[in-house]
């Protein structure tokens, strides 16, 4: 294959620091203009600060091996180099100034493809970008590592055909053998051949190589009964202390939040496997950090975590404590210690065991962030990751982008883990109706 020149523009580096490595034994052209832009966010305390920072520091290292004019090789066989190319501001159009940096990396394009002979590729994800780029010539592509196509992401169950008598010995035996490629903890709907309409539901487990019956208490969870199949797949992942990760996608009002927080409840505060309820969610709809809002940090995440609290409101609605007692609802829960909220932004650096974690809408969270979550995961701790790829705030990432996404396919053959998309909406029929046709 052919040697390319690939141009990186800011923001790929902002969502992957690692990206200069990732173009094997092609050459990494850094226009200085990125350089400057990412010289404005290294400051930042949040993912975007951090990552300019590691970009800055990977190329002061670069720096001490050589001229980064020339280029610094790679162990891939290619090279990395910062590029000038402001000479060339004159041959873009008039419509495009020379002032704008996005101009001004196009020019170090077409400087490229000017004085070099090798073909080049501008990588942005900056969609207006690419196509001023097309309309230049200049070949331009999204940035394209780790993305999750959402029409191939994995959903976490299959359904499998069976011999006569296959679903009775299901529960019968415990387990059956079945014919099918099928990944650890994968749910199943067991149907029988001969009559379709007799079936049981069912998760593989890679280490006995068979399906096994879900667990799910007939009485609910917290007054809590699944209402379709997905959401019993989803209570049977959220109970198990075997599945340490679990995963729920869904469009709005599918339940994953009101599943995870009863399963929750259910193990910490009333099985008292986990000391406490961890709850986060990111603080991005409004693009604003909880500095910004008046008060300690518990009176901050309150705007941030009202869903959370009418969740598990409607949990304790007409449910007594072990006394007898009618429970007041979370505040009695946070006054107990059963119960905190976790703001995201301080949880790096931390250990966290015996808890059982959830970050909900956790679509709005970069690969990297998700991997610092799950990293802090102690001895004895569940974590729950719920969200919606389709209904993202976070400016940085895409459907196809988010944390939440690629932990989702990075995970599937994980015996720890396991997944469920949830795809009818229980809410209410106006909010079924509302997220299928709006």
């Amino acid at each position: 294959m052919a040697k390319k020149n690939y141009v990186l523009d800011t923001n790929v580096l902002l969502h992957d620091p690692d990206a200069m490595l990732a173009f094997e034994d092609n050459t990494v052209n850094i226009p200085i203009t990125v350089i400057e832009e990412i010289d404005r966010f290294k400051k930042n305390l949040d993912e975007i600060g951090r990552n300019a920072r590691q970009v800055s520091r990977f190329l002061d290292a670069l720096r001490s091996q050589g001229d980064l004019r020339e280029g610094i090789p790679n162990e891939h066989g290619g090279c990395v180099r910062v590029m000038f190319g402001l000479e060339f501001a004159d041959r873009l159009p008039p419509e495009l100034a020379s002032g704008k940096a996005d101009n001004r990396i196009l020019a170090v394009c077409l400087a490229l493809r000017e004085n070099d002979d090798l073909p080049v590729v501008f990588v942005t994800k900056d969609t207006n970008l690419r196509i001023k780029a097309n309309a230049l010539g200049i070949r331009a592509e999204d940035y394209e590592r780790g993305k999750v196509q959402l029409d191939e992401l994995y959903t976490g169950t299959a359904e499998v055909s069976v011999p006569a008598g296959g679903v009775d010995r299901l529960f019968h035996e415990g387990g059956i053998p079945v014919e099918a490629d099928l990944y650890d903890n994968q749910y199943v709907w067991v149907r029988d051949e001969t009559n379709p309409q007799h079936g049981a539901l069912g998760r593989y487990r890679a280490e006995s190589g068979k399906v096994e019956p879900i667990r799910v208490p007939k009485e609910g969870v917290w007054g809590i009964h699944p209402r379709n199949r997905e959401q019993r797949y989803a209570m049977d992942a959220l109970l198990d202390e075997r599945v340490q990760l679990v995963t729920l996608v869904g469009k709005a009002g599918t339940g994953k939040t009101l599943l995870a927080i009863a399963a929750g409840l259910q193990k910490s505060v009333e099985e008292q496997v986990y000391k406490r309820l961890l709850v986060s969610r990111p603080i991005f709809p409004m693009g604003r950090d909880i500095g910004f809002l008046p008060g300690d940090v518990q009176e901050k995440l309150r705007p941030w975590m009202q869903p959370i609290f009418d969740n598990v409101d409607f949990l304790f609605a007409g449910v007594e404590d072990r006394e007898g007692r009618r429970r007041r609802g979370y505040q009695e829960l946070i006054d107990m210690g059963l119960m905190a909220l976790e703001p995201l932004t301080y949880i790096r650096g931390r250990s966290i065991p015996y808890q059982y974690i959830i970050v909900d809408e956790a679509q709005n969270l970069t690969p990297h962030e998700i991997k610092t979550i799950i990293t802090r995961a102690g001895e004895g701790t569940k974590i729950v990751l719920t969200g919606d790829p389709y209904q993202i705030d976070n400016p940085y990432i895409d459907s196809t982008s988010n944390g939440l996404s690629y932990c989702v396919e990075r995970f599937k053959d994980q015996p720890i883990a396991a997944h469920v998309t949830l795809h009818k909406g229980e809410r209410s029929p106006l909010a079924e109706l509302a997220a299928n046709v709006l």
